[in-house]
């Protein structure tokens, strides 16, 4: 798969990126070695692959890897908006920095 240097302006603008031109020719590039080898996996036989439900091992058990979710109060909240230069509880007013 080629993908243009149109594409790679396209994705680069929803992200917000001013690309140079060699960023750009780079990335082109980069981008089209990911989708060709992509394009390899997908013709892999997975048929007789089973599907899986997580990735831990055989010799691995959800006890042995994963600890038990507890609820730890972390109320930091009001202490830190008292900190704050302009505080609208229980949020951080702040100004603008993404412009478009």
């Amino acid at each position: 798969m080629k993908i243009s240097r149109e594409d790679v302006l396209r994705v680069a603008d929803l992200a917000y990126l001013d690309l140079s031109e060699s960023e750009l020719e780079t990335y082109r590039k980069q981008i089209d070695e990911i989708l060709e080898y992509i394009g390899k996996l997908n013709e892999l036989d997975t048929a007789s692959v089973e599907p899986m439900a997580q990735v831990l091992t055989d010799d691995q058990t959800a006890n042995a890897t994963l600890r038990e979710d507890v609820v730890v109060l972390c109320d930091v909240a009001a202490e830190i908006l008292k900190q704050a230069p302009d505080p609208e509880p229980p949020y951080f007013r702040v100004p603008k920095v993404i412009e478009r």
